[in-house]
């Protein structure tokens, strides 16, 4: 079987945080959102983590159709 990986990013004050997970790690996703928030030591703030974890939830309850198709990355050439 296949899964599928979703990704949610935020930019801000010239950081990128990009999150790439699959659907049965949701729950990691959103523990992890919460212990980047809490670091004192990131500008990754409790708003941005609900921000993204209400995009996440949103996400997982879109309901996929025949028409979807997954995006594959062309492999690079070696």
């Amino acid at each position: 079987m296949e899964r599928g990986i979703n990704v949610v990013a935020l930019v801000k004050d010239g950081e990128r945080y990009i999150f790439l997970y699959d659907n049965e790690s949701t729950p990691a996703l959103l523990q992890t959102l919460g212990k980047f928030a809490s670091n004192p030591e990131l500008s990754f703030t409790w708003h941005d983590a609900a921000i993204l974890s209400q995009k996440v939830r949103k996400l997982n309850d879109e309901p996929r159709t025949a028409d979807d198709e997954p995006f594959r990355a062309p492999r690079a050439a070696r």
